[in-house]
């Protein structure tokens, strides 16, 4: 077993690396509760022209609370909207404290996706994450015997009470699983995510580390690509400031700054509610028609509306100036 001793993270530095964004869509709804499908479908396809790959049934599309049938909708229409081109959509199996790990289940949800072209995240479970590391590196290999590729995917408990970041040895085993081609990162914090860094470029550099630290986005920096529920408020900008880090242009960092500023507000606590902040900023952006969410998910303040104009008027300044440069 790979041993890992103190990160150094400037030495984790990758100046002018393409970076591999996926983002992750918000499914906004209307006033009468009902799928917002025109927008969400136009963001689908937005997000793609952008450059970045979209992820739909993720936790910013609700996928904890919605049923099979409509999410087996939302794959249907993106496999229609895109084309042919990538995208990745969430594997979730649903249970409680104290289940089993469901094997057919998770196969039934990632053949799903795979038969319309999409590449699955395989949501954390109660019976996935609730057993010992070996045995929870096991049920992915199960999952990997069925399955030509997979990503796979740690999430903090600040936003599911399922999820879990796993032990250094754990993650190594599940790395070493040839069909899991990366991993969403989502403990919210730096250190283990350089961890596991070092241990990818030291035992599978072709892995993939998918940053879903959306207090942290600079995290590109470091050689992580992203995952991330924050792009959804900005997939336009979010690509612009890849290309900068991709071109060593130093227009990389404000525009990052601004992006990070979002990031803080949206993501406070209660972080589950930033749904809600992303359904407001695309209100705002004229991108969605209300600004309602999930009616199981939490919300935010009418008062943040006016903070997060503030946020979009001053990154659209930065664009505006970059641009004016160019």
């Amino acid at each position: 077993m790979t041993e890992i001793s103190t990160v150094n993270p400037l030495t984790l530095l990758r100046p002018r690396r393409k970076v591999e964004g996926i983002s992750a869509i918000l499914l906004p709804f209307v006033a009468s509760g009902e799928v917002d499908w025109p927008s969400f479908e136009a963001h689908v396809e937005r997000t793609a022209r952008c450059g970045l790959t979209p992820a739909v049934n993720m936790d910013t599309g609700y996928v904890h609370l919605l049923d099979a049938e409509l999410q087996d909708r939302i794959l249907d229409r993106t496999r229609a909207i895109l084309g042919g081109l990538p995208f990745v959509a969430g594997a979730f199996v649903g249970d409680q404290p104290g289940a089993a790990f469901q094997p057919d289940a998770y196969l039934a949800r990632m053949d799903a996706i795979a038969r319309r072209g999409g590449t699955p995240v395989i949501f954390q479970s109660y019976g996935l994450t609730r057993q010992p590391g070996p045995e929870i590196v096991a049920a992915y290999q199960q999952l990997a015997a069925k399955s030509d590729r997979f990503i796979g995917f740690e999430l903090t408990t600040d936003l599911a009470p399922f999820g879990a970041v796993y032990d250094l040895a754990t993650y190594e085993g599940m790395l070493r699983i040839p069909q899991c081609i990366g991993a969403k990162h989502s403990s919210f914090h730096r250190e283990p995510e350089w961890e596991r860094l070092v241990l990818r470029d030291r035992v599978r550099p072709d892995f993939r580390v998918y940053t879903g630290n959306d207090f942290a986005i600079d995290m590109i920096m470091y050689g992580s690509d992203y995952l991330l529920g924050l792009s959804t408020f900005a997939p336009d900008l979010f690509a612009l400031r890849d290309t900068y880090w991709e071109a060593g242009d130093p227009r990389f960092y404000e525009l990052n700054d601004q992006l990070q500023y979002l990031g803080y507000f949206a993501f406070r606590a209660p972080s589950p509610a930033y749904k809600h902040s992303a359904a407001q900023f695309l209100q705002l952006r004229g991108w969605t028609s209300t600004s309602q969410t999930h009616p199981r998910s939490p919300s935010r303040p009418d008062s943040d509306v006016e903070v997060l104009r503030e946020l979009g008027q001053r990154m659209r300044v930065v664009e505006s100036r970059e641009a004016n440069r160019e």
